[in-house]
């Protein structure tokens, strides 16, 4: 990993790898400041996710991710979840990686489907074969996952013990 400024720490990966959550400790951790660009998003639009991809659909979010996106790395000292379909667009990869280091969350399908399984937000898991539609939805971005600077299995650790890693990964890079 190389030291990039301003530096950021991108979040990137599959529903339920941890994102969010992995994401605020790192941040607590580093005394940074956590950006979920999720949130961001429905605080700017005053609605959730969900609603703006059913009325205006997924091209519409998809712009407004990448502007919150370009919004956000013109600071740095921010650890940034960002959406799990976010490295669909290349421009959005280059925008991280000249911004700071891409790190890709990783899981099992069966550790993913442990931790949404209760989750009413996670309409791409409700059907027949929920384990089966992650392992589908993996294939399909795996390529774009691949990009990443560092990719982080998480299926076997907590949230404090993920924190703990990426931080020793990023403190690593600097030398």
């Amino acid at each position: 990993m190389t030291s990039k400024a301003p530096r950021n720490i991108f979040l990137v990966g599959f529903m339920g790898t941890g994102k969010t959550s992995v994401g605020r400790a790192l941040a607590a951790k580093l005394t940074w400041e956590f950006v979920d660009l999720d949130e961001l998003i429905e605080k700017r639009q005053q609605r959730r996710i969900s609603d703006i991809f059913a009325v205006e659909g997924e091209a519409f979010f998809r712009k407004l991710e990448k502007e919150a996106l370009k919004d956000v790395s013109l600071s740095g000292m921010q650890v940034v979840s960002c959406g799990g379909g976010i490295v669909i667009d290349n421009n959005n990869i280059v925008l991280m990686k000249q911004n700071g280091v891409l790190i890709c969350l990783s899981a099992s399908p069966e550790a993913i489907y442990a931790r949404t399984k209760g989750s009413l937000n996670r309409p791409l898991l409700n059907v027949p074969d929920p384990v089966a539609r992650i392992r589908e939805l993996l294939a399909q971005r795996r390529r774009y996952y691949a990009l990443a600077d560092e990719t982080v299995d998480t299926s076997a650790m907590d949230v404090a013990e993920a924190a703990l890693y990426i931080e020793k990964l990023c403190k690593m890079g600097e030398r």
